[in-house]
């Protein structure tokens, strides 16, 4: 007999488990079905664990520097495999949080095995797991995104370490190669090199984070540099080989080809959708050229009944808009269907200093066509920043020079991505940047900086 349900969905990111429960107190029956474990990229190799490192990075980083608070520490000793497990212990504790959630209950009914579509049972979808099958009014997609491995030369031939599966490296690199200079290489470049690894970037663009604005993206860089970091600009691997210590990678680019030998090389150019093994051609849904689910303002496909969350529709990336992908469906799916994806979308690279970022760059904004106006406070003016120590980066705002509404800002320092959310509020608020130069921050904090950004505008 085939089990039947008004709502299916397949995968267990962001948005997955919260629509699941929200759907069954609406009065749906609702099945969830994942292959692995919940909590998707985010907690499971992403999000989590990344934050719980570069917090054992930051403290690392902070002792080393104790005697410019005139504190003496005789040394730092980092213990790798430590570090790594008190991360994964977070991450078991958050995936146990969310499993206690499905426990008792079967409605929501979670599944665990790899689920495909399978064509149609009248105005019902089929669904097949492991060689049972059930059967949906509506769809919900919510698979997310793995590492893309790029066809270069020798990839094939060497054990790379990459996102997906970096926690599982228990031996601290020696030289660590890093291929991508975007947000998981900067990050990733930073805490291993706190951690006493030799780190190198090779980016295939000129910038690092190509999407900031250079000015933005340049200061980043100084700070990573001044810690250590080598950085190899327009500079694409061509070529991998294994030698007797390590990897031979030959880089090609201007000027030629460059070889650099490391222990290590970490893949990060980019994420490809889990949307190849969902029998999505057995009933029509539409995919772009590069696997991405093509969904309108509401996460609707194009097959009524088929929706798309998270990471597989494209658009934002972040664990954030992921989760509001749920509000959004849960509008559309028994709601008032008001929620789109009409929204301010804010995010962070979480190196240290942090990068706080929301709305357009000023490259962006000018290439629109707009008229703006740009205010710009460095971090070393600012007096708490100077008495914690923490004078790196600076705060930019873009604003519109007609309707005085913020149109983006970029923080970059220490807890830029916390600071950045008095530019998000204002933001959605639709307010005009003067609310912001006449409040009264308390002193001293690192948010009088965000006012003194935008005190001449």
């Amino acid at each position: 007999m085939t089990t039947a349900y008004d709502i299916c969905i397949i995968g267990a990111g962001q948005a997955g488990p919260p629509l699941a429960h929200a759907a069954a107190k609406a009065g749906r029956r609702v099945v969830l079905i994942e292959r692995k474990h919940l909590g998707g990229s985010c907690v499971n190799f992403g999000c989590t664990p990344t934050k719980a490192a570069i917090a054992s990075a930051r403290v690392a980083h902070v002792t080393r520097r104790a005697r410019e608070f005139g504190v003496r520490v005789p040394s730092v000793d980092i213990d790798f495999k430590a570090v790594l497990d008190r991360a994964k212990r977070i991450v078991a504790q958050s995936r146990d949080s969310l499993e206690r959630g499905f426990r008792d209950t079967d409605n929501p009914k979670l599944i665990h095995g790899h689920a495909q579509l399978a064509g149609r049972d009248g105005e019902r979808f089929r669904i097949d797991i492991g060689g049972e099958t059930l059967t949906a009014t509506q769809v919900v997609l919510d698979t997310g995104t793995r590492t893309s491995v790029p066809s270069i030369d020798g990839v094939d031939n060497i054990a790379f370490l990459d996102a997906d599966h970096w926690l599982e490296h228990e031996e601290l690199p020696r030289h660590l190669l890093i291929v991508g200079g975007g947000y998981v290489g900067l990050e990733m470049s930073q805490f291993y090199r706190r951690m006493g690894a030799r780190v190198t970037v090779a980016h295939g663009h000129a910038q690092l984070a190509e999407r900031e604005d250079a000015d933005v993206a340049e200061a980043l860089q100084r700070v990573l540099e001044g810690e250590g970091i080598t950085f190899l600009l327009g500079r694409k691997a061509k070529r991998f080989e294994k030698t007797a210590t390590g990897i031979r990678t030959t880089l090609d680019g201007h000027g030629g080809e460059q070889q650099i030998e490391s222990s290590h090389v970490f893949l990060a150019v980019g994420r490809t959708p889990n949307t190849d093994d969902l029998g999505l051609d057995t009933v029509g849904v539409k995919l772009s050229a590069k696997g991405i689910v093509e969904v309108d303002a509401r996460l609707a496909t194009n097959i009524p009944g088929i929706w798309a969350a998270g990471d597989i529709r494209g658009g934002a990336m972040f664990t954030h808009t992921a989760w509001d992908d749920y509000r959004i469906l849960a509008a559309q799916l028994f709601g008032d269907g008001d929620r789109t994806t009409d929204r301010v979308i804010p995010y962070a690279i979480f190196t240290d200093p942090e990068l706080g970022r929301v709305g357009m760059t000023e490259r962006q904004a000018r290439d629109q066509g707009k008229q703006v106006r740009v205010g710009r406070f460095e971090l070393r003016d600012n007096g708490k920043a100077r008495e914690l120590g923490e004078t790196s980066g600076s705060c930019k705002v873009v604003i519109d020079a007609d309707s005085r509404q913020i149109l983006g800002a970029a923080v970059l320092a220490v807890e830029g991505a916390e600071l950045v959310h008095v530019y998000v509020d204002l933001m959605n608020a639709r307010a005009r940047v003067d609310v912001l130069r006449d409040a009264i921050h308390i002193h001293p904090t690192l948010a009088e900086a965000l006012q003194s950004a935008v005190a001449e505008l």
